[in-house]
């Protein structure tokens, strides 16, 4: 496992730019034009490939080879011999950011090349310039201070955020009727950052169809603040080496993960 202090101060400067790069955009028409279809299987909006190219040029500047893994371009790789893989999501939250919608954040996991592990984890919301980063084995932090997750045990006490598709609309309703607050705010990446911090006290997303992109980052924060993450079988969550494949998660606090877990059990 490589351990690199630098890596917080290259996300730093790659999410600093994307901020930059959008300013003007956001909140505007154009920033929702459809550019094309991403490698996601999603549609690229102007303002995503503009944070997107951002990134990339301060990666480019890094000079360290790498592969990169970002939901609009696909598949990347600078150098000849990768020592690492960067998973992107240069914008997390489009529909916000592109309507004026405070809540969206720039998205950077790094790993090993082949994606076995993730080292370090990093979010930085851009609207007020929150960040949040973890290191495997190193706890979790905001603005570098160290967080952790809520110690909340009764569920008629949790805040949770949960996504579920219409067929399914019965398990969330169980899940709303259990617990004291339901906040969907429209950034994976954040919310899962507002479970590691203990705003929030689970994540659940019963879709299927998170990427690796949205989570590698936030799930990283949320282990490393004490909280759990697991698929929607309660089985360790293995993320894929690529933008295309979908996993459905559940992050929590892990102090009534299992009820969680029974609540959103398909019956």
């Amino acid at each position: 496992m490589a351990q690199d202090p630098g890596f917080l101060k290259l996300c730093n400067r790659a999410s600093q730019a994307a901020a930059d790069a959008i300013a003007d955009l956001v909140g505007t028409p154009e920033a929702n034009r459809t550019l094309h279809q991403g490698a996601d299987g999603t549609p690229t909006k102007l303002i995503d490939e503009v944070a997107e190219n951002a990134i990339f040029e301060v990666f480019k500047e890094d000079g360290r080879s790498m592969r990169i893994l970002s939901e609009e371009f696909g598949e990347k790789v600078l150098g000849n011999a990768p020592e690492f893989t960067v998973v992107l999501d240069p914008l997390d939250g489009t529909y916000n950011a592109s309507f004026g919608i405070p809540c969206y954040c720039v998205s950077i996991a790094i790993g090993d090349p082949d994606l076995s592990g993730i080292w370090f984890g990093y979010v930085r919301n851009i609207v007020d310039g929150e960040t949040y980063h973890a290191e495997s084995g190193k706890c979790a932090y905001l603005n570098g201070k160290r967080i952790e997750t809520s110690c909340k045990s009764k569920l008629n006490e949790f805040c949770i955020s949960v996504y579920d598709c219409r067929p399914e609309m019965q398990r969330t309703t169980r899940l709303c009727n259990s617990v004291r607050r339901i906040r969907i705010l429209g950034s994976v990446a954040l919310e899962l950052c507002y479970v590691a911090s203990g705003k929030m006290d689970a994540f659940i997303d019963l879709r299927g169809s998170l990427r690796l992109t949205d989570v590698a980052a936030g799930m990283l924060i949320v282990e490393e603040a004490g909280g759990v993450v697991t698929n929607g079988l309660g089985a360790s969550l293995r993320l894929p080496s690529s933008v295309t494949n979908r996993v459905d998660m559940i992050a929590s606090n892990g102090c009534a993960h299992m009820e969680l877990l029974k609540l959103s059990a398909r019956r």
